[in-house]
């Protein structure tokens, strides 16, 4: 039976509501903020109060005196189910305007206590030691909203759905937090705005809440309530199993507005323009306004949208016939962009090849050019069971590049159904295309399908339309992930059709159908003291184009070790074979021929843990390379400790290959220095060099969150080519400083 015919009977199966399970435990009373049951479920009662928390992480307010904290933690690793050996208490309280998550973070050896970031958002402030928690506003059991913060001050905060099947980390409310050391560990007082969050009308709330708690010293993770085996650090989002939190007395819905003006200065100089550009000044003007139609439902419209605060890629050397992918940078396609997404892709292999409906960085931007948008409008939010986005947004012509003035569309709704599951559909749509006439549709139904706690069913159907190509122009894909921590499975197909191109998404591959299988033995050894956990690994993955042709054929066998230390070992050995039906050229002058090949690489890899004063990963690659053969060393993800507010990010990537048209070395090299002076303050300098481009490249960035919400930046952008004697001469540059305020209202 085709995947095409499986959907619609998985809808109409699955559409019907079931009980979400046993029942909750007895409230507590005050003194008391938490009930356990015998189950393991949990009641906690959120605080009144009738004056706000100064929010100073001291923890020396009458509310920790008059109520009794919530505690005893449970163990999910390294020893899932015991209690926690490091003691947490919390409290939850609330006023007219905030709700306030209060902690204090015991610690046997406070000198040994990991934290050295404070930039909001980055990804270290997850290795390091730190708190966090979860709201589950709508009570769903399955989305919840997902704030971290380490001992230094270091923040971030997310929108997670179906218990972290989709993770938007770029979701930036406005909340504001302080921390504090005492003799015996460290404090936090958060105060989370209810204008910053949706939530059901009426006054009387019930909510989802979890905690987590990371002692990255011991690599120790603990929740409130006791999360599935082999959740590790994501346990916080497995609403199912969270806390029910009662007492919260929210404000009424309002349909608050917030207004975000900017304005916007720069100079530019580029030498290879014609005519040359010489230290041209510019500035411009632009507003983006937030409104909510009602307590769950919010627009958004933007004009004269800029984005020239936002951090440069960073830089890949392709060694493929196939196109790069690079993630979303800019703040207004971020925000909600979890809700967008099609087909769920879990951790599978072949996530890169599965197509991408809606991708945001085809608005705005054709091969690394910025393309000048007027305005645009979004529509998010939740009706019931169902979440519902939609954005429009136009561009203007950009007569350098040959890009027509065009609008973009996208319509995403989703249902939710069974405990953790939904169904859904997709249009997007683009109304003038770059390399030919006419416009683009797509459309698309898919389903998530969770059962118990480990077992995943993905599916969906897609079909692009595009003038002059009507045939072979559907995608479908149907995927099975049991993700348990002791074993795992894989399975799934994947077709994508040889004129299946939607112009507002991405695809990587096309005229494919993929078959993907793989099995996982991951034990935790009781003899070994200093190894938590052994991976033995297998998968097949079999790619023939539309005709049955074999085109990609690969068998990996992986071994891994994590030790307690948090460093990790992995080593995997890949059989390919790649039919290329058209020659291509890795790099200028250096063609790989139509042909069959058989090459084998040897992959090793060693986690440095975030513990050490250099960490980061260091691999190893030996092997063939279609008729050559190939060596490649990296270190990625670098980080050398120097202290909390400053930081630096190396890396590298060396690739040399020999093939019988010759030998020829890529190199990419990185370094990322910041100071940080203040959570709410930094400066950074991204430089990066690439052989292939013979270009070094530098972007330096200054922000300052002057008060909530608002924003200054100082931006300086730098490109170079390192071909000239000497040192490398200008080909452009830029400074630009952005200022922004926002009005809530």
């Amino acid at each position: 039976m085709s995947v095409k015919r499986i959907i619609p009977i998985l809808i109409a199966l699955l559409v019907h509501r079931v009980p979400l399970g046993a029942q909750d435990p007895a409230v507590p009373q005050l003194p008391m903020t938490i009930v356990r049951d015998a189950e393991g479920g949990a009641t906690l009662r959120a605080v009144r109060l009738d004056l706000p928390l100064k929010v100073d992480g001291k923890l020396d307010e009458r509310l920790y005196d008059m109520a009794l904290p919530i505690s005893d933690f449970i163990q999910t690793e390294p020893k899932p189910g015991e209690p926690a050996t490091e003691k947490t208490e919390v409290w939850i309280s609330f006023d007219h305007a905030n709700v306030y998550v209060s902690v204090r973070a015991w610690e046997s050896r406070p000198e040994r206590v990991i934290a050295n970031e404070m930039r909001r958002d980055n990804n270290t402030i997850w290795q390091n030691d730190g708190v966090g928690f979860s709201f589950d506003t709508f009570y769903d059991r399955r989305n919840d909203y997902l704030f971290n913060v380490n001992p230094v001050g270091g923040r971030t905060d997310g929108h997670v759905m179906n218990e972290g099947t989709i993770n938007n980390n770029d979701w930036n409310p406005v909340w504001n937090f302080a921390t504090a050391k005492f003799e015996n560990g460290w404090t936090v007082e958060a105060a989370i705005p209810f204008k910053s969050l949706r939530y059901r009308g009426g006054s009387s709330q019930v909510w989802g809440f979890q905690m987590r708690r990371n002692n990255r010293w011991k690599n120790e993770i603990s929740y409130l309530t006791a999360v599935s085996d082999g959740r590790s650090f994501n346990g916080v989002n497995q609403m199912s199993r969270a806390a029910t939190l009662v007492g919260i007395e929210a404000p009424a819905g309002s349909r608050n507005i917030e207004v975000k003006p900017y304005a916007v200065g720069s100079v530019t100089s580029d030498v290879t323009a014609i005519p040359k550009i010489n230290n041209k000044a510019d500035g411009d003007l632009g507003l983006d306004v937030k409104y909510g139609l009602t307590q769950n439902l919010t627009a958004d419209v933007t004009f004269n949208t800029d984005f020239a605060q936002v951090e440069a890629d960073e830089q890949q050397i392709n060694l493929t016939r196939f196109s790069l992918f690079f993630p979303e940078k800019r703040e207004f396609f971020l925000e909600n962009q979890g809700l967008f997404q099609f087909g769920a892709t879990n951790n599978f292999a072949s996530s890169n090849q599965v197509p991408i409906l809606f991708y945001s960085r085809r608005i705005g931007l054709d091969n690394e050019r910025e393309i000048p948008i007027r305005a645009g409008g979004r529509l998010t939010g939740r009706v019931g069971r169902y979440s519902i986005g939609a954005l429009t947004i136009g561009t203007k012509n950009y007569a350098p590049a040959s890009v027509p003035a065009a609008n973009f569309a996208v319509m995403r709704i989703k249902r939710d159904i069974l405990r953790k599951s939904s169904i859904g559909t997709i249009f997007t749509r683009r109304s003038a295309l770059v390399n030919r006439p006419g416009s683009n549709e797509a459309y698309g139904v898919d389903a998530a399908l969770a059962f118990y706690n480990n077992l995943a069913i993905n599916s969906y159907w897609a079909r692009a339309n595009t003038e002059g190509l009507t045939t072979d122009n559907e995608s479908h894909r149907l995927q099975l992930d049991y993700n348990a921590d002791r074993y795992g499975v894989q399975a799934e197909r994947l077709a994508v059709g040889a004129n299946f191109s939607p112009e507002a998404g991405y695809v990587q591959r096309k005229d494919m159908r993929s078959h993907y299988a793989m099995l996982r033995f991951s034990p935790r050894p009781k003899s070994i003291r200093s190894v938590r956990k052994f991976s033995l690994q297998a998968s097949f993955s079999n790619i023939d184009d539309g005709r049955g042709g074999l085109e990609t054929r690969t068998s990996i066998a992986q071994f891994g070790i994590e030790f307690q230390n948090s460093d990790r070992f992995n080593i995997n050995y890949s059989d390919n074979y790649e039919f290329l039906k058209r020659p291509f050229s890795i790099v200028s002058g250096v063609p790989i021929p139509v042909g069959g090949y058989n090459f084998g690489n040897l992959h090793t890899e060693y986690t440095l843990g975030v513990g050490r004063t250099v960490s980061g990963v260091v691999s190893l690659d030996q092997g063939g390379f279609y008729s050559g053969n190939k060596t490649s060393v990296g270190y990625r993800t670098g980080r050398v400790k120097i202290s909390p507010k400053v930081s630096l990010e190396p890396g590298i990537t060396l690739n040399h290959i020999t093939l019988p048209v010759g030998t020829f070395n890529t190199n990419l090299v990185s370094s990322r220095a910041t100071y940080t002076m203040t959570p709410f303050m930094f400066i950074s300098a991204l430089i990066q060099y690439n052989s292939i481009t013979h270009a070094v490249s530098t972007n330096a960035r200054f922000r300052w969150e002057y008060t909530a919400g608002s924003e200054l930046f100082v931006v300086y952008n730098d490109n170079r080519d390192t071909l000239t004697s000497g040192f490398p001469d200008l080909q452009n540059r830029s400074l630009i400083v952005k200022v922004n305020r926002l009005f809530r209202f």
